[in-house]
C-alpha cells in the first residue's frame, strides 16, 4: 500500500510541479505515511486506471494535498576540484593587433588629410587622386587596346569611359589642371571623337574665389596692407577715394579679375592670382612629370624629353610678373612696327599696382571675337566717333550717382550708347578687316620678332572701333609666350616656304635637323591640312592605309593606329630628345587657334598664303641678314608670290561656293581634307576648335 502511495504521490508532483509550490508540503513533510486514514489510501490506491489522471487537477479544484517523498535539501554548488582545471581567457590578440592597427592608419591618414588641406590645399590628395587615375587608365589601354576588347565592347567604349575619368579629374583637380585640359583640348583634333565631345567642354569659366581669399592675396604681396591702402579705394563711398568690385568680373584657372575705378578716374583690371596657385602649382607639374615619364616607359613613346619645358612655360604663366614684361615687350614691338601700329593695341601695365600675383592694367572696353553680330552690325555710335577707349582715349565718367559697392559686383558703368536706343547696333566692321589684323599680328610674332604669344583664342582679344572706322585689336593675357633664336627663327619661315611649294628636299632638311623623321606627317600638322608633296611624292596615308585589304573595321582600326603610334614613335626619334626645338609645341598651338579663329567667323581670308607670305617678306626684312642675303631672298619671295597666286584661286573658288550657299569657306573644306584623310589613318575629326 505504501508503495503505491509513494508512486502515486511521486506521479502527482512530477505532473503538477508548474502548478504547486513546495511551501505548500512543508506543514506534511514531517508526518509519517502511517498517519494517513484508511479511507485515503484505500481511494489512491483503489482509482482505476483509465481513469482521468490525478495530475490534471490542481490544488486549486482538488481539496486534496499530495506530500513530497524526498527530502528537502538546499542547493549547493559544486566543488572546485569537481569541476577540473579551468580554461584559460581568451585574449583575442589578432583582433586586438589589427584593431590597433586600424586605430593608428585612420588617426594617421586623417592627420595627413587635415595637414595636406590645411597647409597644402590639397595638394597631395590632388596627386594622389592623379596617379590612381593613371595607372587605372594605363592599365585599361594595355589590356583593352586590341580588335577585341578583353573586357567586351568596343575601343569606342573603351576610349568613352577613359575620356569621362580624365575630364572629370582635371575639373575635380581643378587650378593647372584645367589649364592642362585646355592645352589638351586645343589639340583634340588628333584624339578619338569621344576625347573630342568631352574637352570641348574645357573652356568653361572657373569657379571663382571669395573676397576673404583675394585680401589675403593683396595683403601678402604688398606687405599687409589691404585692398583700400594698395589701390586708394573705399568700400563705403567715402569721398576722394576710388571704388572696386569685390565680386570677379570673370575668372579663369589661374587668376580672376576685377574691375575698380581709383581715385584719379583710370579704370583698372586687377588680375589676382588664385590663393592655392602658388602651393599647388609645384605638386601639379611634378605630378604631371611622374605621369608622363611613366606613359613614356610604358608605351614607348619619347614623350617626356618635352616635360622640362613644358613645366617651365607652365610655371612662367603663374609669374605676372613675367606677364609684365611680355606685355610691354610686345607693345614696343608692334609700335615699331609700321604695318602692325595703329591697328594692334597692347593694354599699360601699371607696376606700382602690381607684384608677382597681381597685376594691373587699363581696364579695356571692347567686343569678344566671338560676338559675330555685334562685330559687324551696323555702327550707330555717330561719324567719326569710334568705341569706348579706342586707340587708347581715357574711358567717360560715369553720369549720375555711384552705386553703392555692396558685393554684388554691379558698380562698373555700361557703356553701349554705340549700340543706340534699340541696343541692336553694333561695331560695322569687316570679317576680313578683323582677321587678317589678327593673322599679321602672329604672322609678324613668328616670322618677324620670335616672339609669340602662345594663347590667343577668343576670351583673349577684344575688338574697336577706331574713330576712322578700322577695326582695332586688343591682345590681352601675357603669360604664356615662347621666345624663338634668330637660327629656328630662319629655319621655320624657310620650313613654311619649303611646304607652300613642295619643296620636299628642303623640308626634309629642315625636319630632320629637328629631329622629326616624318616631313609629311609634321607638315600636315603645321598646314592643318593633308600634305601631299606633289606629283610622284607618296605621301604618308599611303604609307600607313597600305596592305590593310581583306580585314575587318576592327581589324583596319586598330591596324591603322598601331602604324600611327609606330610612325609616331619614329617621327619622334631619339635624336628629339636634342634636337627638336620646344618652341614648336607651343607655335603648333598659336596656329591651332587663330586657324579655328579664321574658321569660327567663317573663313574670310586666306590664311594659309598669308602666312606664307609673312614667312617668306621676314627674311627680306630681316636685319641680321646681310645685304646680299637679303637681296637673294628678296628675288625669291618676288618668284614665291607667283606661286601663291594657285593658293588664290583655290580660296576664291570657295568662297563663290560659300556665296551660293554651297560651302561654309576655305578652312572648312580644308578641315573636310583633313577629316578623310584622318579617317584613313584611324582618326575622326568632328568638331571646331572652340565648340562647346
Amino acid at each position: 500500500m505504501s508503495r503505491c502511495v509513494a508512486e502515486l504521490c511521486s506521479r502527482s508532483v512530477r505532473t503538477s510541479s508548474r502548478h504547486v509550490v513546495c511551501n505548500s508540503f512543508q506543514p506534511f513533510a514531517a508526518q509519517s505515511f502511517r498517519q494517513i486514514s484508511r479511507r485515503t489510501r484505500h481511494t489512491l490506491c483503489t482509482r482505476q486506471p483509465s481513469a482521468s489522471p490525478p495530475c490534471r487537477r490542481t490544488i486549486f479544484n482538488d481539496p486534496r494535498r499530495y506530500l513530497q517523498t524526498q527530502r528537502y535539501e538546499s542547493f549547493a554548488p559544486p566543488s572546485p576540484e569537481s569541476l577540473g582545471k579551468a580554461a584559460p581567457p581568451k585574449q583575442y590578440r589578432r583582433s586586438i593587433k589589427w584593431g590597433r592597427r586600424l586605430l593608428f592608419v585612420s588617426a594617421t591618414t586623417g592627420l595627413l588629410y587635415l595637414v595636406d588641406t590645411q597647409l597644402y590645399t590639397s595638394s597631395i590628395t590632388r596627386s594622389l587622386r592623379t596617379f590612381g587615375l593613371g595607372l587605372i587608365v594605363a592599365l585599361d589601354y594595355k589590356l583593352n587596346f586590341r580588335p577585341e576588347p578583353f573586357f567586351g565592347g568596343s575601343i569606342g567604349d573603351l576610349h568613352r569611359r577613359n575620356a569621362e575619368k580624365l575630364f572629370n579629374l582635371l575639373h575635380q583637380n581643378g587650378g593647372l589642371y584645367l589649364k592642362i585640359g585646355q592645352a589638351i583640348a586645343m589639340q583634340s583634333a588628333v584624339l578619338p571623337p569621344e576625347f573630342q565631345k568631352m574637352f570641348s567642354r574645357m573652356f568653361d569659366d572657373a569657379p571663382q574665389n571669395d573676397w576673404a581669399d583675394v585680401e589675403k592675396v593683396i595683403r601678402e604681396d604688398f606687405g599687409g596692407r589691404n585692398a583700400e591702402e594698395v589701390f586708394g579705394v573705399s568700400f563705403t563711398n567715402e569721398p576722394g577715394f576710388g571704388v572696386m568690385e569685390k565680386r570677379a568680373k570673370a575668372s579663369a584657372s589661374v587668376a580672376q579679375v576685377h574691375w575698380a575705378r581709383l581715385a584719379d578716374g583710370r579704370e583698372v583690371a586687377i588680375k589676382v592670382q588664385k590663393r592655392e596657385i602658388a602651393q599647388q602649382v609645384g605638386w601639379d607639374l611634378w605630378a604631371f612629370k611622374v605621369v608622363m615619364k611613366i606613359y613614356t616607359t610604358w608605351f614607348n613613346l619619347p614623350f617626356y624629353s618635352l616635360v622640362p619645358y613644358i613645366n617651365e612655360r607652365l610655371m612662367l604663366e603663374t609669374d605676372f610678373v613675367n606677364e609684365a614684361d611680355n606685355s610691354e615687350k610686345m607693345a614696343k614691338l608692334v609700335a615699331s612696327e609700321p604695318r602692325l601700329r595703329g591697328r594692334v593695341y597692347i593694354p599699360t601695365v601699371y607696376r606700382d599696382l602690381s607684384s608677382r600675383r597681381i597685376m594691373t592694367t587699363e581696364w579695356i572696353e571692347g567686343v569678344r571675337l566671338w560676338d559675330k553680330e555685334t562685330l559687324t552690325a551696323t555702327w550707330l555710335g555717330g561719324y567719326g566717333a569710334g568705341s569706348p577707349g579706342a586707340k587708347g582715349t581715357p574711358l567717360s565718367v560715369p553720369k549720375g550717382p555711384v552705386r553703392k559697392n555692396d558685393g554684388t559686383g554691379l558698380l562698373k558703368p555700361e557703356r553701349n550708347e554705340w549700340k543706340g536706343r534699340t541696343g541692336k547696333g553694333g561695331l560695322g566692321l569687316s570679317l576680313e578687316q578683323v582677321m587678317t589684323t589678327m593673322i599679321d599680328l602672329f604672322s609678324a610674332q613668328m616670322f618677324l620678332w620670335g616672339l609669340v604669344h602662345c594663347d590667343p583664342h577668343p576670351g583673349n582679344i577684344f575688338i574697336r572701333r577706331q574713330p576712322n572706322g578700322q577695326a582695332e585689336l586688343v591682345l590681352i593675357d601675357h603669360g604664356l609666350y615662347v621666345s624663338m633664336t634668330p637660327k629656328f627663327r630662319r629655319q621655320y619661315c624657310q620650313f613654311w616656304k619649303a611646304i607652300m611649294t613642295f619643296d620636299n628636299d628642303t623640308l626634309s632638311e629642315i625636319t630632320n635637323a629637328w629631329g622629326i623623321k616624318a616631313p609629311d606627317l609634321f607638315a600636315s600638322a603645321t598646314l592643318m591640312r593633308p600634305y601631299d608633296g606633289g606629283e610622284g611624292h607618296r605621301g604618308m596615308r599611303d604609307m600607313i592605309t597600305g596592305e590593310l585589304q581583306g580585314k575587318t573595321a576592327a581589324e583596319r582600326h586598330f591596324e591603322v593606329q598601331e602604324r600611327m603610334r609606330g610612325k609616331m614613335r619614329e617621327a619622334l626619334s631619339e635624336e628629339l630628345e636634342d634636337n627638336f626645338p620646344r618652341e614648336l609645341i607651343f607655335i603648333g598651338r598659336n596656329m591651332r587657334i587663330v586657324q579655328g579663329n579664321n574658321q569660327f567667323l567663317g573663313s574670310p581670308v586666306n590664311r594659309i598664303k598669308m602666312t606664307g607670305n609673312w614667312a617668306s617678306r621676314s627674311l627680306v626684312d630681316d636685319t641680321g641678314l646681310g645685304f646680299s642675303e637679303r637681296l637673294v631672298n628678296a628675288w625669291k619671295h618676288f618668284i614665291f608670290r607667283f606661286v601663291l597666286f594657285s593658293s588664290d584661286i583655290v580660296f576664291y573658288a570657295s568662297k563663290i561656293r560659300q556665296t551660293f550657299g554651297f560651302g561654309d569657306g576655305m578652312e572648312d573644306d580644308i578641315e573636310k581634307q583633313m577629316r578623310h584623310m584622318a579617317k584613313d589613318l584611324g582618326i575622326e575629326l568632328q568638331h571646331s576648335v572652340f565648340e562647346g
